[in-house]
């Protein structure tokens, strides 16, 4: 199959050429800092931003919400939201 965008350079604002699913851990970073966060089913997601210090719940995130944030850890604690995919 072609791609048209193959020489292009990957950026943080281009849109994700893979996805992963994440398992939320209070302790594990994921294994590569996101691009975004797909919501499969609504809930409270407790994440760490890439350059933050200190975690942040987003609340009542509905399902099919995409969530643009450059995570570094999604946390058990706090986490209520299922069916997470990392887009990176």
């Amino acid at each position: 199959m072609a791609d048209a965008f193959a020489a292009s350079a990957d950026a943080a604002y281009a849109p994700a050429m893979r996805a992963a699913a994440i398992v939320p851990h209070d302790s594990n970073p994921l294994n590569d800092i996101t691009k975004a966060i797909y919501v499969g089913a609504g809930g409270d997601v407790a994440v760490r931003a890439a350059r933050d210090g200190a975690d942040h719940v987003w609340k009542a995130v509905p399902a099919g919400s995409i969530l643009p944030i450059r995570a570094s850890h999604v946390r058990a604690t706090g986490t209520t939201a299922g069916d997470l995919l990392g887009l990176y």
